[in-house]
């Protein structure tokens, strides 16, 4: 099913597709401590709660173009963060890590509150406590989502032998799974953006102390957002799927695909249920190891997002391979270890052993080409920007805040979180 970008149909249509993005970000007082007061956005359907009453997820539009989701976000994120600079209780602020900042232990976290009908969300989140801990469930990102146009997708299904333009759309999506699971790690190692903790985050007596981590994304390492197993799948079509995710959840290892703690998931239209996913198919495919970057104010870098865009392009641009139990496994050990500091850091990759470093390199080197192939110079140049991360260490998001937040971690986040506020409300202008 891989796209041929010598057909001019396809290339006509291959960048079109709908994007859209969910943020967590932890709620603040001035002080540097988790909020207590109530979620303030209640009437407000693009801005939710994630796990606790303190943690703010917006969730985008869904937009036709990279720029206008990104447009979007910042509208959203202004709208936030103006509320909490107004609130009755006193100022908050939008924590800018994935990390949290000061935690006066687990009772300090608290469950967000749902009641009537969406009563059964809360007794989720309490489920998810007791079985993971508070703390781990503070740990927040960016999940991208991202789906092709059907325009694209049409070209390809008059030319296949499928029966039906959803199971020719299905397996495309259960394609692309495979490959940027893959290909997680490099997405980790290009984004990673949290190498510090503090030390209340391991033992709730000690608050204040910088902990330097041996990792560059700590929510993606190996302490961080996981499961207790590492699952596999069956990509053969969207019934074996759904049916494989089933298992772990019929062996009470998982309660439902919500708990499925994976880079990538393949979502449906709607209720995000493995019943549903049975009987609608795929809609889009989700992200999730998206670090949040200090250094941008909505939390985002625009290139960032517009690479994934293009490393989807190219993968689909590759022909379709067996992904074995095996591959799977080191594919998220691979995630993992890109997670660390250590660019030398060995990974497994398709057969071969290699430093995370040497198999990124190659990997966009092998973009680029493909791109300026193709006549893509906007797509070459993104690609190339993306390369100065691993040959340029200053340029690399964990190097950066290491060398700047590593002293007093929480004071130097919150004279961030005050300057980007501040920049939102009108009092000072800022470029990061």
């Amino acid at each position: 099913m891989s796209f041929d970008l010598d057909n001019p149909n396809v290339k006509k249509n291959v960048f079109k597709g709908f994007f859209g993005i969910e943020k967590e970000s932890l709620r603040v007082d001035e002080k540097g401590y988790l909020s207590h007061t109530r979620h303030p956005f209640i009437n407000n359907p693009n801005i939710d709660r994630d796990f606790c009453e303190n943690q703010v997820e917006i969730v985008t539009d869904v937009c036709d173009s990279i720029q206008a989701l990104y447009n979007r976000l910042t509208e959203l994120h202004k709208t936030v963060v103006k509320t909490l600079d107004r609130l009755e209780t006193g100022r908050e602020l939008l924590w800018p890590f994935s990390s949290p900042p000061y935690i006066k232990g687990e009772g300090d976290v608290p469950i967000a509150s749902f009641s009537g009908m969406l009563k059964g969300k809360e007794i989720y989140r309490r489920y998810l406590a007791k079985k993971y801990g508070k703390k781990k469930m503070l740990f927040s990102g960016i999940h991208f989502n991202f789906s092709f146009d059907d325009s694209l997708l049409n070209i390809g299904f008059q030319k296949s032998e499928e029966s039906s333009f959803r199971k020719y759309k299905d397996g495309v999506y259960l394609e692309l799974a495979k490959k940027l699971t893959q290909y997680s790690w490099l997405i980790v190692f290009l984004t990673a953006a949290s190498p510090i903790m503090d030390s209340s985050f391991f033992r709730e007596e000690s608050i204040g102390r910088d902990i330097i981590t041996p990792y560059s994304s700590a929510r993606c390492s190996e302490i961080g957002y996981w499961n207790n197993f590492i699952p596999v799948f069956n990509y053969d079509c969207i019934e074996s799927y759904a049916d494989s995710i089933q298992i772990y959840v019929d062996r009470g290892m998982i309660k439902s695909l919500s708990e499925l703690y994976y880079p990538i998931r393949l979502k449906p239209r709607g209720e995000s249920s493995l019943e549903n996913l049975r009987q609608t198919g795929v809609n889009h495919i989700e992200l999730r190891m998206l670090d949040l970057n200090p250094l941008s104010p909505v939390g985002v870098k625009i290139e960032d997002l517009n690479f994934i865009h293009y490393l989807t392009i190219y993968l689909m641009s590759l022909e379709d391979r067996d992904f074995s139990d095996s591959e799977q496994t080191d594919a998220i050990i691979n995630s993992k270890n890109a997670a660390k500091y250590d660019i030398n850091t060995a990974i497994e990759f398709q057969g071969e052993g290699s430093s995370v470093r040497a198999a990124a390199l190659k990997v966009l080197k092998n973009m680029e080409s493909f791109f300026v192939t193709h006549g893509q110079t906007d797509a070459a140049d993104c690609i190339k920007n993306q390369m100065k991360k691993i040959t340029d260490k200053n340029k690399r998001y964990a190097e950066v805040i290491k060398n700047n937040f590593s002293k007093n971690y929480v004071e130097n986040g919150l004279r961030l979180s005050l300057a980007y506020a501040d920049s939102y409300c009108g009092e000072v202008a800022l470029n990061v």
